[in-house]
């Protein structure tokens, strides 16, 4: 089955730098979709960026320019690069991941991390 386990989550000052990284095991990181979301308590969840089979990435609008998606498909890893970061990037992570065709068809991520905890403080 698909696991996902996010880690490298922690408190950085405003302005500082974090790299969270996501295992995936049962299935290939380099050949699904996957994104990053972050939720904040009694707020929606949000996206923060994607990446596709070919290495495409897309960002919200608030985090592009500080925030970098890349994959490490030796090691079946999914990373988010974070940096000038500020407090309203605080929220629980997590990683998504699924094929490409079920992204395409919007039907939403079926496989899910259980989310890294970032402050920004």
């Amino acid at each position: 089955h698909v696991q996902l386990v996010e880690s490298g989550g922690g408190s950085v000052q405003p302005g500082g730098s974090l790299r969270l990284s996501c295992v995936g095991s049962g299935f290939s990181v380099r050949e699904y979709c996957m994104g990053w979301y972050r939720k904040v308590a009694g707020q929606d969840t949000e996206g923060v960026g994607s990446i596709d089979s070919d290495g495409n990435t897309n960002y919200r609008s608030d985090v592009k320019g500080r925030f970098t998606i890349s994959k490490d498909n030796a090691k079946n890893t999914l990373y988010l690069r974070m940096t000038k970061m500020e407090p309203e990037d605080t929220a629980m992570y997590y990683c998504a991941a699924d094929t490409c065709t079920e992204v395409a068809d919007e039907n939403g991520y079926r496989n899910w991390g259980q989310g890294t905890q970032v402050t920004v403080s």
